[in-house]
């Protein structure tokens, strides 16, 4: 193994920089597409206080544990690992913490740049006026046409290599000239452009029922599985057990205040879901009922539907599209980082060449959940495509062990002392809560979460036609989640689900939600052939 790169890899030079890159990574797809189903369907002001109390004392936590490992060895998360591990004179073992958190990062990175390849694809969609009129049977064909036509791959491979060079162009650029100018840009001004397209759903005349869904106390509304969907929502949203928190946490300027930063980014990621969800909500919608939609049916189809009958429909879709692209792009310039970072600590390769090896190889795997939605959509595996697996693996085991290893680490192998010099100053019943959140609350909690995941993917897998093994087995674990939107799959939404396409779907398929929109058959094609169907996307992850 080459000797690891033992320079300080790279470094903010603004304090501010590290909550706008903080803020760039956690709005993400589930702010849009996700968050405001599940905020409907809880109890609207009600589920939005009890996701904010979720990342206060769940998640928020485990936040600063990652930056602050970053922050106090100035490395990556394997080598912070590796330090501490040293330090701590315990197995070598716990180095799986940081390994395993490199690869969720790249198999997270992989398949989010599918999305934003199709969000792209959108705003030139929206331009060319290709939804203006369009109904919802038209605009499921122009998604099927560009997502899973087996004949039209090629395209869809093009938006996908464009997209993905627009993430390594910056990479490429380094830490201060590309990815802190970047994103010092371009995350304001996406909130900037969310402020103005909010305005627009405000003035024509729907908000009153967007509020009314979101905002508005619904008591009724609220179980216990309101409180489980709020925890998997803040759980998977923040980016967590992927080394992002970790090598932000290495960058910070020496005289940015962390905690205060993790915090007011928390806060942020909650404002921004409300009006994201605001805006979605009233444009996407007639402003009187929800339906139930969420995911792609919500963004890619019911979306354009909608603002197609609008005057200048060019310009807004475009515009809507463009703050989609924008959200995705610094979400994967985030979660592009720590395996960067990992391989020039590792090799000791130039910035340039890290870069650009780590985008060929994420470009390479990304075909592989691209051509899952067309050519391999029939080419199963215990009955699941490439990408479904892929993102099964990352969110129900990768994510969920990384941040395990973590907080077990931190809280029962490094000493108490060690563990509060890591942390920094802070009050002492801050300290104190931290301390044992790390050690007795986090580990538990986020082992169900994973189970939980996990079991209901595979009892998904098992609905559609699965041949695995557990599916010999009474699965029941999760039987009661399709109605409470934690998971979306099987037409229940971190990461409800639906499916940007599949070619060839038969009748074993995950059955389509009810509020699914279905594609008018071809003249050519089978009745339901290339349908996005639902159950193949956890929105959690993206």
């Amino acid at each position: 193994m080459p000797t690891p790169y033992q320079t300080p890899i790279g470094s903010f030079t603004r304090p501010t920089t590290f909550f706008w890159a903080a803020v760039g990574a956690t709005v993400g797809l589930a702010n849009l597409w996700q968050f405001p189903y599940l905020a409907s369907l809880h109890g609207g002001g009600l589920f939005i206080l009890l996701y904010l109390a979720c990342l206060l004392l769940v998640t928020l936590p485990l936040m600063v544990t990652e930056a602050t490992l970053g922050r106090y060895s100035r490395h990556g998360i394997v080598l912070a690992m590796d330090g501490f591990i040293r330090s701590a004179k315990v197995s070598r073992w716990w180095m799986s913490a940081g390994r395993l958190g490199i690869l969720a990062a790249f198999l997270v990175l992989s398949f989010t740049v599918v999305f934003g390849a199709i969000a792209l694809a959108y705003v030139f969609f929206g331009a060319m006026g290709k939804f203006s009129g369009v109904d919802q049977g038209g605009a499921t064909a122009i998604l099927s046409g560009l997502v899973s036509d087996p004949g039209e791959y090629r395209l869809f491979m093009g938006w996908h290599a464009l997209f993905l060079i627009l993430v390594i162009w910056v990479s490429i650029q380094g830490v201060v000239k590309g990815l802190e100018r970047t994103l010092r840009v371009v995350v304001p001004g996406t909130l900037l452009l969310m402020l103005g397209l909010f305005a627009l759903a405000a003035s024509h005349g729907r908000i009153d029922g967007a509020v009314s869904h979101l905002l508005e106390m619904h008591p009724e509304d609220v179980s216990l599985d309101s409180v489980k969907a709020a925890l998997f929502h803040a759980f998977f949203t923040l980016g967590l057990g992927m080394g992002v928190w970790a090598i932000f946490g290495a960058y910070t300027a020496p005289n940015t205040r962390l905690k205060r930063s993790i915090l007011a980014v928390v806060l942020m990621d909650t404002l921004v879901a409300m009006i994201a969800g605001l805006m979605i909500f009233a444009m996407a919608t007639d402003g009187s009922s929800f339906d139930g939609e969420r995911g792609f049916g919500l963004l890619f189809v019911s979306l354009p539907v909608t603002l197609g009958q609008l005057p200048a429909s060019q310009f807004v879709i475009a515009a809507v599209f463009l703050m989609v692209v924008m959200i995705v792009w610094t979400t994967s310039l985030a979660v592009m980082e720590p395996v960067v970072g990992w391989f020039r600590e590792w090799t000791g390769a130039p910035r340039g060449w890290s870069a650009l090896i780590v985008g060929l190889a994420v470009w390479l795997t990304g075909l592989a959940s691209l051509l899952s939605f067309n050519l391999w959509a029939d080419d199963r595996f215990a009955g699941a495509t490439v990408f479904r697996w892929l993102e099964l693996i990352t969110g129900g085991l990768l994510i969920p062990a990384v941040a395990i290893l973590i907080s077990v680490f931190t809280g029962w192998r490094l000493t108490r002392s060690l563990s509060h010099r890591i942390l920094g100053q802070a009050p002492a019943f801050f300290a104190a809560i931290w301390y044992w959140v790390m050690r007795l609350v986090l580990p538990v909690v986020v082992a169900y979460i994973g189970i939980q995941y996990t079991a209901f993917s595979l009892t998904n897998l098992c609905d559609a036609g699965s041949d695995g093994i557990w599916c010999g087995q009474p699965a029941t674990v999760m039987s009661d989640m399709n109605d409470e939107g934690v998971l979306v799959e099987g037409g229940a939404d971190t990461p409800g689900g639906e499916v940007p396409g599949e070619a060839g779907s038969g009748p074993s398929e995950a059955p389509e939600d009810a509020s699914s929109p279905k594609k008018a058959p071809a003249a050519d094609s089978a009745p339901g052939e290339n349908d996005p169907k639902d159950g193949d996307i956890l929105y959690h992850s993206v």
